[in-house]
């Protein structure tokens, strides 16, 4: 069983879908404070020189420094401070847009103490499972003992600061990312946390069988019990540990992963037909999965298809 949850971790890490947007450079000057608005999407905070405190929606301080992440929940309100008495408070009142590594200054911006880089970013498995989904606090880690995070960051930021976008710049950010990621990802399943749902699950062994057949094969007939089989547990057991770690029921899960891979298989244009498509993610009947379809992301399959190929009128 041991072995079933480094598996799926390895799954998990192995078949990373990133989408980093562009960097923007926070520059805060001792004793000032740049308060951030809610980001559309989970927002990454890396150090790149000084010290100082990421401030939740509550103004809780995280501890943040040079070559440390903190992951900023989508919508969540915070700031960014160095930490000594606060004598002025600079507010963004919405998110940065446009520009090469726009800067987004609170005080002099010549010899600020603390230099942060800051991007929105989506961390998915395989089109299927958001890793940052139901992160509702910010998480901080420190990297400052990995050297090759620090300088995949830098890697990222030197793509993005190019006046001439050179080919492949998207996929190299990917690929730089996703680096930063497998070695935070690996920082914290060894250390433990239950900020993240599925990496806290994953210590359960149990927990991980159930996740594994889910990932590997959600077309499959899962159900409740079959899956409370392969965790080695009772249905009712596993039913209340399942929903208590992922915030969902075991077969809302199964649905979800099924809906964002046919998702994922629509955006590819007309390669499979919907009847293909509905069967590939487990629904026999076209009906049922039209309706499933509409239900999970509120729009038809075909009006999904059309916005993703870019035949909308």
């Amino acid at each position: 069983m041991l072995d079933t949850a480094k598996m799926c971790l390895d799954r998990l890490l192995s078949n990373l879908d990133v989408d980093v947007e562009p960097f923007a450079m926070c520059l805060v000057s001792d004793g000032r404070r740049l308060r951030l608005p809610g980001p559309p999407e989970v927002l990454l905070h890396f150090g790149l020189r000084g010290r100082g405190f990421v401030l939740g929606p509550d103004d809780a301080p995280h501890p943040f420094s040079t070559d440390s992440f903190a992951i900023i929940p989508k919508g969540a309100k915070h700031a960014i401070e160095t930490g000594n008495p606060v004598e002025n408070e600079e507010n963004l009142p919405a998110p940065c847009q446009g520009g090469i590594l726009p800067r987004l200054v609170a005080g002099p911006s010549v010899e600020p103490s603390l230099v942060v880089a800051c991007g929105t970013l989506k961390v998915q498995y395989g089109e299927a499972l958001g890793l940052f989904d139901h992160l509702h606090e910010v998480l901080h880690v420190d990297m400052s003992d990995t050297p090759a995070v620090g300088a995949a960051l830098k890697g990222i930021l030197e793509e993005q600061s190019q006046t001439e976008v050179k080919p492949g710049a998207k996929a190299m950010t990917a690929v730089l990312m996703s680096q930063c990621l497998v070695q935070m990802f690996r920082r914290l399943s060894h250390e433990g946390t239950d900020q993240i749902p599925w990496l806290g699950a994953l210590s359960d062994p149990r927990l991980a069988a159930a996740l594994d057949l889910i990932l590997e094969d959600p077309a499959a007939d899962h159900t409740v019990e079959s899956l409370a089989g392969a965790a080695s547990m009772s249905r009712s057991a596993f039913a209340e540990r399942f929903a208590a770690t992922f915030y969902r029921t075991p077969m809302s899960l199964v649905n979800h992963v099924r809906m964002q891979r046919a998702a994922h298989l629509l955006q590819k244009g007309d390669a499979l037909s919907i009847d293909e498509v509905a069967d590939r993610v487990g629904f026999s009947s076209r009906s049922h999965f039209s309706a499933a379809f509409k239900k999970h992301t509120g729009s038809t399959h075909a009006d999904f298809r059309d916005r993703s190929t870019g035949d909308t009128p």
